[in-house]
């Protein structure tokens, strides 16, 4: 059996977001990676286990090296990336993710994950969570100094301005915001005690539709699009924020402008997306929606985008009607510029 002093699984540590984040003194700030947490435990019997308590290791078998790395008896927080193109790729992450071994081990090969740590919880058997955060980062640096890919150490620092520089040129190395942490903050489990400092950015979109909520009597959620450059309306993401009031009177406008179609037709042309694509991942999900003539302008921000579309939910900020549709096009969105991912992690 493996000597932790704790048994697992267990819940991570969270973080509250925030889009100012605090400054010093008595903060840290660690780059946040796009990425699957994980918990490792090493030993005898290794563990690679999810934020939801779930074991990972199955899909990602080359990862059991890196694993093996670690001296007995110790546990690490950490976030599982796929590198392509020298930044982090969450959707060829996703597809690590499948129930088939021959996939996975085939994918193992053509998409190898790799694995940045950020905090020590148990080091060779001793439970470190009640330490301060400074002392388990020492903890960690030392350990790492015997490890080797795919292992990589996110940076640290205390430094306001450098933090604040991160904040920016790092998004483009696949850093999805700043952890911020107190220096002399414990390790508790399941509590949001860490701060996540996101971007927040602004976007005019057009609804080309919405679905259903669950209760059948009101909108679930609108979809949003944006005019690629020959001029179709490609779906970009969605929209759910909105009171149980609003929800039944927006289901009404919407009812009356119901369309045949609106996101650039059956979506085949290259460059043009549509909702309601099944996939593993939505599982029972009712992906049905209803198109809408392309007419109602909508205000949201949103945090980052993952190729074409928004990586999250995006949050409701105002209705456009003073918006023209044909400035609701792709270059209003920010894309990231700066560094890649091997030149950020060690």
């Amino acid at each position: 059996m493996s000597d932790w002093p704790f048994e697992p699984p267990i819940k991570p540590m969270k973080a509250k977001i925030r889009v100012n984040p605090p400054e010093p003194p008595g903060w840290v700030y660690e780059p946040k990676w796009d990425g699957f947490r994980a918990i490792v435990w090493a030993g005898d019997e290794p563990r690679l286990d999810s934020r939801s308590l779930k074991p990972l290791l199955r899909y990602f078998p080359e990862l059991q090296p890196a694993l093996d790395q670690l001296p007995a008896g110790s546990v690490v927080d950490t976030e599982i990336v796929v590198i392509v193109n020298d930044v982090t790729d969450f959707g060829a992450l996703q597809q690590r993710i499948h129930p088939a071994e021959s996939r996975v081990n085939m994918l193992s090969e053509a998409t190898p994950a790799e694995i940045v740590a950020f905090d020590l919880l148990a080091d060779r058997g001793e439970d470190i969570r009640d330490h301060p955060y400074e002392e388990r980062r020492a903890r960690l640096e030392e350990m790492f100094k015997k490890l080797n890919y795919p292992w990589h150490l996110t940076p640290v620092t205390r430094n306001f301005e450098e933090a604040t520089r991160w904040f920016t040129e790092y998004e483009s190395a696949g850093c999805d915001g700043i952890i911020v942490k107190e220096a002399d903050q414990p390790y508790v489990e399941d509590k949001r005690n860490w701060i996540k400092w996101k971007h927040r950015r602004d976007a005019d979109c057009v609804v080309g539709g919405y679905r259903i909520h669950k209760d059948g009597d009101k909108i679930g959620s609108i979809l949003l699009g944006l005019y690629n450059d020959d001029g179709d309306l490609s779906f970009i993401g969605h929209c759910s924020g909105f009171s149980d009031h609003d929800r039944v009177e927006l289901l009404k406008q919407f009812e009356a402008i119901r369309s045949d179609e609106s996101f650039g037709g059956r979506g085949d042309e290259p460059g043009v997306r549509v909702p309601g694509a099944q996939s593993r991942w939505s599982g029972d999900k009712n992906m049905n929606w209803v198109p809408v003539d392309p007419g109602v302008v909508v205000q949201i921000s949103y945090d980052q985008l993952e190729g074409n579309r928004f990586r999250h939910a995006t949050r409701f900020e105002r209705w456009r009607p003073d918006k023209p549709l044909e400035e609701c096009t792709f270059d209003q969105l920010e894309r990231p510029e700066g560094t890649g991912f091997s030149n950020v992690v060690n």
